[in-house]
């Protein structure tokens, strides 16, 4: 229950609006538990004139249009409670989730690697919806419970304090099995949700890969292991469902009990002369408002059970640690980067590897100068390139950029002068057009289409019905590889970038159109830095300098000339991959 405690920031941004909330209880209250005092009232005035022989009707009307008129007032009271708390907590759901989609934005590469996407959907919808409850029924019952019992208690002490004792024997049961079953139910609501995490990343994977499931014949498969764990979700449902529903028959029972003490002891009262049969009507009345509090104890319970354990699964990944962000090294004067990069004496290992990805890398890449990498795959070049924008961190050397160390340059400014292509294009599902312009804000369609010449990709887009207006599939699935990457490269020269990087992004095009999205980049670039990362030595040739990566470090660096009279893995490269085009042309 502890978890809970962290969302006091959320209601205080609302506690005008919760304080208002709790007046409309009190009010609401107040005209319900007058109620029975009037009805047990009416009931001995209506017998005093059965033994006088003369029924005041005119008097019974007053109470019953005195009974009606505050059971509306009390309605309206009601209504006025759900459109503060119930409406609060909707505003606090609302905060909770952008302030989950801006945490999780915030964390770094590496925590997106271990965790699952099926996880986190997961979060941002069930737990959520759960936390959301706790803030509002599980705000508005416990206060109107609280309220109602407190008011009903007084009254029933007022009528006959022995009978209300005898009464409320059945009460520290109450309490006992609420504090029992209630933690069984936070610890089964917890393993269910982890289930439901798990079934939610199935579905997910399942979704994404669909081309390949199809591709591969494996739909019955994946319906299989999908029904296995569709199964342990539901047998752990089921085990939920049992222990709730014993709460409800138990606060039934225990009721049922103190209407029997009720029935027994306020009889002989009555038959004793010490209270009227009025007074033990409205004792009944105010019994069964009791009935409610009671019923509501254990129902609330179960929602703030479920909500902590929600709230405890949502602050592992609100607390968790943001291991790339601006520090107390952070110059925030430096607002611009000219673009000349250093890797000095650089090392990185990922997270629970066994050996580094890179090691001891030390290259100076001047502005303007365009730098290609190359080796055999799994030599660490894509590493290489995510440790400029810092989608890590090196575990061991430096990175500059300009002369700072790339940790004192605000993450905004550094990544805001970086066009970067990645290995695996993502494309979202809206227009040509805005995918183009994504990573700027102030875009004209002029420089949308300025960007798409560069790329080689306006030719294609106009062989498109509705040109740039055309609305793509998830991930870009109706373009074909080629024009993804050169969608996605018009993204990044769309950016007007300091350093453009592009790995390995001009892997599915063709020679032709290769050399001519070169020749515009290097006019683009010019007095920019460019670093290239590809297989192909065509790509790469006319580089300012190469290196060539292999398990991490760096075995060669040179021209393409210099590497290929010197005869190591970049000549070895270029020999393979000349022999491949001669036996292509055969």
């Amino acid at each position: 229950m502890k978890s809970l405690l962290q969302l006091l920031p959320y209601l205080k941004k609302y506690r005008r609006t919760l304080v208002w909330g709790f007046v409309t209880v009190v009010m609401s209250n107040l005209f319900t538990v007058v109620q029975p005092k009037l009805v047990g009232n009416a009931i001995d005035d209506l017998k005093a004139g059965l033994e006088s022989g003369s029924v005041d009707t005119g008097n019974l009307l007053q109470y019953a249009g005195l009974i009606v008129g505050l059971t509306l007032i009390a309605g309206f009271f009601t209504f006025l409670t759900r459109q503060t708390i119930i409406v609060m907590s909707r505003h606090v759901e609302y905060d909770l989730r952008n302030d989950f989609l801006s945490r999780i934005q915030g964390l770094s590469l590496s925590f997106f690697q271990n965790t699952p996407t099926g996880d986190l959907m997961a979060h941002a919808t069930n737990d959520i919806a759960s936390v959301r409850n706790v803030l509002g029924p599980g705000i508005m019952y416990p206060s109107d419970t609280l309220m109602t019992f407190s008011m009903s208690l007084s009254m029933m002490l007022w009528l006959d304090w022995r009978l209300t004792l005898m009464a409320l024997i059945p009460m520290p049961l109450v309490s006992f099995a609420v504090y029992r079953l209630g933690r069984l139910i936070h610890k089964k609501f917890q393993a269910r949700q982890e289930q439901y995490s798990v079934l939610t990343a199935r579905a997910q994977e399942n979704l994404a890969g669909i081309r390949i499931v199809k591709a591969y014949v494996r739909e019955e498969y994946e319906i299989g292991k999908f029904g296995v764990e569709s199964e342990d979700y539901l047998r752990k449902n089921l085990v939920l469902a049992k222990i709730q529903s014993i709460m409800w028959p138990m606060m039934f029972l225990l009721v049922g009990i103190s209407l029997v003490i009720t029935v027994y002891f306020g009889g002989m009262a009555v038959l004793s002369g010490r209270i009227t049969i009025g007074t033990l009507t409205a004792f009944f009345g105010y019994l069964m408002l009791l009935i409610w509090p009671m019923i509501a104890f254990g129902w609330v319970t179960n929602i703030l059970q479920q909500g902590a354990a929600s709230m405890a699964r949502l602050m592992k990944i609100m607390n968790t640690r943001r291991e790339i962000s601006d520090g107390p090294e952070t110059d925030a004067t430096v607002t611009d980067v000219s673009g000349e990069i250093e890797f000095r004496n650089v090392t990185f290992t990922h997270r629970d590897a066994a050996a580094p990805a890179l090691t001891d890398v030390s290259v100076k890449i001047g502005r303007g100068m365009t730098l290609a990498v190359v080796g055999y795959t799994g030599s660490g070049k894509t590493t290489f390139a995510n440790l400029i924008p810092r989608l890590y961190d090196a575990t061991g050397g430096t990175v500059l950029v300009d002369g700072r160390d790339i940790r004192t340059i605000p993450l905004d400014t550094l990544r805001g002068a970086i066009g970067y292509v990645q290995q695996e294009t993502f494309l979202f599902s809206d227009t040509l057009g805005e995918n183009i312009s994504y990573g700027t804000d102030n875009g004209t369609e002029e420089h949308v289409r300025e960007a798409a010449e560069i790329s080689q990709i306006t030719r294609d887009i106009e062989g498109f019905p509705a040109g740039f207006r055309t609305m793509l599939g998830e991930r870009g699935i109706t373009l074909s590889g080629g024009q993804k990457q050169r969608t996605s490269i018009a993204r990044a020269v769309m950016r007007n970038p300091r350093i453009l990087i592009l790995d390995d992004a001009l892997s599915a095009v063709d020679t032709y159109t290769e050399e001519e999205i070169l020749k515009r980049l290097k006019t683009v670039m010019r007095d920019r830095t460019s670093i290239i990362i590809s297989h192909r030595i065509s790509t790469v040739k006319d580089a300012d300098l190469i290196i060539v990566l292999d398990g991490g470090k760096i075995a060669e660096r040179g021209t393409h000339t210099e590497l290929i009279t010197r005869g190591g893995i970049y000549a070895e490269l270029h020999e393979k991959q000349l022999l491949e085009e001669e036996l292509d042309n055969l």
